[in-house]
């Protein structure tokens, strides 16, 4: 089983160190073709690969924060995500054709 945290900011690579969350690989882009049964994905996937995670058997958590307009689209800081409420939340989806 492999734990990957998926994210191009460095202050979110460095909450969840602090935070104490184990993670065996940091990457700044996924490709889902990695995943194999049993692994831990963390970070914030577009919800069409977290279906594709879970299909391949690993388990998705969701990087969620309660962001206010005015911190949108600046680098947080881990303190940052501390004050935002930063944390992990299990999500799974699964893909139906309409």
């Amino acid at each position: 089983m492999t734990t990957y945290f998926i994210s191009r900011h460095p202050g979110a690579v460095d909450w969840a160190e602090s935070e104490g969350f184990h993670v065996d690989e940091r990457l700044a882009h996924f490709d889902v073709n990695i995943v194999q049964p049993g692994d831990r994905i963390l970070g914030t996937l577009p919800i069409n690969l977290v279906a594709e995670v879970n299909a391949r058997g690993g388990t998705y958590f969701h990087l969620t924060l309660e962001l206010p307009a005015d911190a949108r689209g600046k680098e947080l800081t881990a303190e940052d995500m501390r004050t935002y409420g930063a944390r992990l939340e299990g999500y799974a989806a699964q893909r139906k054709a309409v």
